[in-house]
């Protein structure tokens, strides 16, 4: 059996099952008093944990609420390394953040975004993020260079991707709005690369 198939230890589930308590008692706290209003002593004594352990599964508070994000962010990341190329690039952004919004926007996770944009600390945290996922789709499309236009058209992909997922989870027609802004995102990635190539 190969390393990557290695069944998870009993260490790593408890840390896991941890982890995703504090989270849950996190959010149900949040959502039932408003993030400001709940301390991170509270949410440790809720979860029946130390402070000191909590901090070690999250560094902050507003990484309470943001506990997929590292899921975000690598399934973006695989979505640039597994395409083909240059021309498959956008179309499989347009998907992936699609789904990403279809989840924001749906369920508990559509109650979660509104008390983040109600929130202007967590609002800050949100955009902080969107930076992060677009420096790292950079990154992964530097290291495809069937990807690359320039540098220049690869951050300008990765923040109007991003600023793409913002515009439809806030949108009241986030698929008419994603369909709009990745339309315009592919003419500007298809002139990038024609002009890279000449």
């Amino acid at each position: 059996m190969s390393p990557t198939h290695q069944p998870i230890g009993r260490r790593e589930r408890k840390k896991a099952a941890t982890r995703r308590e504090i989270a849950d008692t996190a959010l149900r706290l949040f959502r039932g008093r408003g993030y400001e209003t709940v301390g991170i002593r509270e949410i440790a004594a809720e979860a029946d944990v130390a402070v000191t352990t909590l901090f070690a599964h999250f560094p902050s508070k507003e990484t309470l609420v943001f506990e997929q994000a590292a899921d975000f962010e690598t399934r973006l990341v695989a979505t640039v390394a597994g395409c083909e190329d240059a021309r498959s690039l956008v179309p499989a952004l347009h998907d992936e953040v699609g789904a990403l919004v279809r989840h924001c926007t749906s369920g508990e996770a559509a109650e979660i975004w509104s008390m983040i944009e109600e929130s202007p600390e967590l609002s800050a945290y949100a955009l902080r993020l969107e930076v992060r996922y677009a420096d790292a789709l950079v990154t992964a499309m530097q290291a495809a260079p069937a990807h690359i236009a320039s540098d220049d058209a690869c951050h300008a992909l990765a923040r109007f991707a991003m600023a793409a997922f913002t515009l439809a989870r806030r949108s009241a027609t986030p698929r008419a709005t994603l369909d709009a802004s990745f339309g315009m995102i592919d003419a500007a990635w298809q002139a990038a690369r024609r002009a890279h190539e000449e």
